[in-house]
């Protein structure tokens, strides 16, 4: 046996050689690789992608743009329970090694080899390395470049440096990257607020976003999450009675159903926009915050009433039958995933769910929501659906099993059948004095049509638009007392140059002389048309421009007086604040402020004293166009409004424009104006019934019972040049008989001046051709 030593020598020095050449060869790789390295230095600065987000004035998120969803949270700031569930599955012994673990690499192999649960050989140092300046590619090469880079981070930054990268910079599913993006997204509330149930959950997400996602897979997260309660508990970062109380602690995770984001998807549109056009791209990933004049309560509140007044017309509305209908398998577990699939295609809108059918009758259904949950619609919830549970409805309407409907929850928490609505609508509210928007909804639902209609819609304003005319015809000599011959008019061809044109009252009543205040509170269309005549329509015409219209949109014939023209409820809503703040011009405006990542601020808008704004009409003309609209909300047309509120100060006007096809209301408080429009995008006959009382003052008044909550009771001031004469108001200079006392009366005695003298007819036959062609 004297060859076995020499045998073993022999080996000995194969196995030095052969550990030489790899110590060689790995360090000529080194030596190669290492001046190709990327600078890493860039990281002692740190700068994210951050996202845009948008705010309300009280900090409210209201909407978030950029490729990567993240907060940028300062080490400090991450709480400490964050810190240790990541350090417990993913680098335990993060402070104690150089970068490369290799006590961990060796329990990971021996872990491998024995098939059991492996805790991974990537320190956090190295999964920077990776995530920030490397491919997820799995090459020897790769994992060079890693490990120097690992080496050369380890060098320059500090372990607390190191940490906060990968708390920030980590992709967690869902766009969230980073642990307080990621709070945000899947539970809805700041990191800070994060317990240790929820932070064991978000650090079972690094390892494999999609399949740990508590979304979409809540049993595997909870499997990953409880596993990481256990590492917690046995590394002494959290006692056993934490432990327990975090098994125990039930999540409530954030779903596209539940979340708690105010919704204000038109107005972080608009404000993304606007940013857009002055920073570029660059606005998508510099962190820029934006805070907007919007008041979130308000927000909501008008949010809510503009669906709830849309879907209390759908209600009267024919039912145009489910959405779409599939077959459905015997088997339950296939029927389970033919429901699923069929209702990603239909998702949840709101407050209005998806749901398909399972049984059918006159007197009830059964049908089946997207999370699994059956419920029962019977009683008065089949209603708004008679026609599509009638034995003889056609196969089209008919709601069978497979049927594909929606429903809502009623205020007694039954269940409603409906359908998404086809009408559109709007609302609007600003604050007179400065023109802030404190609420804005452009449209029933974003997602479904992205057009804003409150600034985008160019619609006839009918009756809502009187008051403009009535404010120029005070300018000639009219007061609120002028009596005015409420009876029909007629424009032959031969006046007109073209169609003959007899206009009519909307109730198709006549009722002879009655002053100027009872013409507006009945909106009565003869009342207008001849205060407008006496005004005349190019005279009209500029009056209107004052208030913000636009003259083109605003053709000068007297279909003016009906509010034929085109306005967007934006431009109403700045009208009627001239009459709310004592006659001037404002324009409304949204970004307030927009300040950088760290909170510096790049840009300040701070609105100038209501009186430097333009002077826009006379302040005695608006205080006197405000008594008349306190009248018309108090005993006109929106009566409803006092009546519900119980409040005196408030003003406005109702507006359905020709056969049915606008339906407004615009009018205000004094501190906050508001407009609602309800219409079809194409636009046709909402119902013969159907008018702006009806349909958007109730909207105008939900929003109102919320935004006036404790909101003192304001007095018009008096302004100088008017008097008070026999219950009314007048110009100072009109107070004695010296203005318009009658209009379109015969043997009227009226001021000529005024130009509301009757000419002989064939003066009149000409001057009336010359209104409509100028």
């Amino acid at each position: 046996m004297h060859w076995f030593p020499r045998a073993i020598l022999w080996l000995a020095g194969i196995a030095v050689a052969a550990a030489l050449a790899l110590v060689l060869t790995v360090a000529v790789a080194l030596a190669m690789a290492y001046p190709n390295l990327p600078d890493v230095s860039e990281l002692a600065d740190y700068r994210p992608k951050l996202p845009l987000r948008i705010y309300s004035s009280e900090g409210a998120l209201l909407g978030e743009f950029g490729e990567e969803r993240r907060t940028l949270t300062p080490i400090q700031d991450i709480p400490k329970v964050m810190t240790n569930a990541v350090l417990a599955i993913e680098d335990t012994r993060f402070f104690e090694h150089g970068g490369v673990d290799y006590k961990g690499m060796l329990r990971a192999a021996i872990a491998n080899l024995g098939r059991v649960k492996s805790q991974g050989a990537s320190t956090i140092t190295m999964q920077v390395a990776r995530n920030v300046y490397l491919s997820s590619e799995k090459t020897f090469t790769r994992k060079i470049y890693e490990i120097l880079l690992t080496f050369k981070l380890e060098h320059l930054l500090t372990k607390n440096q190191i940490l906060e990268i990968y708390m920030n910079q980590i992709y967690l599913g869902n766009r969230a990257y980073g642990f307080a993006a990621a709070c945000e997204a899947y539970f809805g509330h700041p990191l800070k607020d994060i317990t240790v149930a929820e932070a064991a959950m978000l650090a079972g997400l690094p390892k494999a976003p999609s399949a740990y996602n508590p979304i979409s897979n809540p049993k595997r997260a909870r499997v990953r999450q409880l596993y990481i309660i256990d590492r917690m508990e046995e590394n002494g970062f959290i006692t056993a009675e934490q432990a327990r109380q975090a098994r125990e602690e039930p999540l409530k995770i954030r779903t596209a159903s539940n979340s708690t984001r105010v919704h204000a998807e038109y107005v972080a549109e608009m404000a993304r926009q606007l940013i857009f056009a002055q920073y570029g791209n660059e606005a998508y990933t510099r962190g820029l915050n934006v805070y907007t004049t919007l008041n979130a309560g308000e927000q909501e509140a008008a949010y809510n009433a503009l669906r709830s007044g849309i879907m209390n017309y759908e209600r009267r509305q024919k039912y145009r039958g489910p959405e779409k209908f599939i077959a459905l398998p015997t088997n339950p577990q296939e029927l389970e995933d033919a429901i699923d699939d069929a209702l990603a295609n239909h998702p949840d809108n709101g407050d209005v769910i998806a749901a398909v059918v399972l049984d059918a009758s006159p007197r009830r259904i059964i049908a089946a929501r997207a999370d699994g949950e059956h419920f029962e619609i019977t009683g008065e919830g089949l209603k708004p659906a008679e026609s599509g549970l009638s034995p003889k409805a056609p196969p089209n309407i008919k709601i069978r099993p497979g049927a594909i409907i929606r429903a809502v929850k009623t205020p007694k928490g039954t269940w409603e059948i409906t359908q998404l609505p086809e009408v559109e609508g709007a609302f609007v509210a600003m604050v007179p004095q400065t023109g802030a928007i404190r609420a804005l909804v452009g449209g029933f639902d974003f997602e479904k049509n992205k057009f804003n209609h409150v600034t985008q819609a160019w619609r006839q304003p009918g009756s809502s638009f009187k008051p403009f005319i009535y404010s120029a015809a005070l300018e000639k000599g009219f007061s609120p007392a002028t009596m005015i011959n409420d009876a029909p008019i007629f424009f032959g061809s031969s006046v007109t140059g073209g169609q003959p044109w007899e206009p009519k009252n909307y109730d198709g009543r006549y009722d002879g002389p009655m002053t100027m205040r009872t013409g507006l509170n009945k909106s009565k269309n003869m009342i207008s048309i001849r205060l407008l005549q006496a005004v005349g329509p190019k005279q009209g015409q500029e009056w209107a421009t004052r208030f913000g219209f636009e003259a083109s949109k605003q053709p000068a014939y007297l279909t003016m007086a009906l509010g034929a023209g085109s306005v967007t409820p934006l431009q109403m809503a700045a009208g009627y604040s001239v009459f709310a703040n004592g006659g001037h011009r404002v324009n409304p405006w949204l970004i307030a402020k927009v300040v950088d990542h760290k909170g510096r601020i790049l840009s300040e808008f701070t609105p100038p004293p209501v009186n430097d704004l333009p002077q826009a009409i006379p302040a005695r003309n608006a205080f006197v166009m405000d008594t008349l609209l306190n009248d018309v909300a108090r005993v006109g047309t929106a009566a409803r409004a006092q009546a519900t509120l119980k409040r005196p100060d408030l003003y406005g006007k109702t507006g359905t424009t020709n056969d049915s096809v606008d339906a407004w209301f615009a009018g205000f408080q004094p501190t906050l104006a508001a407009v609602s429009w309800i219409g079809y995008d194409t636009p046709r006959n909402l119902g013969s019934r159907e008018t702006g009382g009806g349909l958007s003052l109730p909207i105008w008044i939900s929003f109102m019972q919320h935004a006036l909550k404790g909101v003192p009771v304001a007095e018009m001031p008096v302004p100088p040049g008017v008097v008070s004469m026999g219950g009314d108001w007048y110009y100072e200079e009109n107070a004695r008989n010296g203005g318009v006392t009658s209009l379109g009366m015969e043997g009227s005695d009226t001021n000529a001046a005024a130009g509301a003298t009757p000419p002989p007819p064939a003066e009149e036959r000409s001057r009336i051709l010359d209104l409509f062609r100028n």
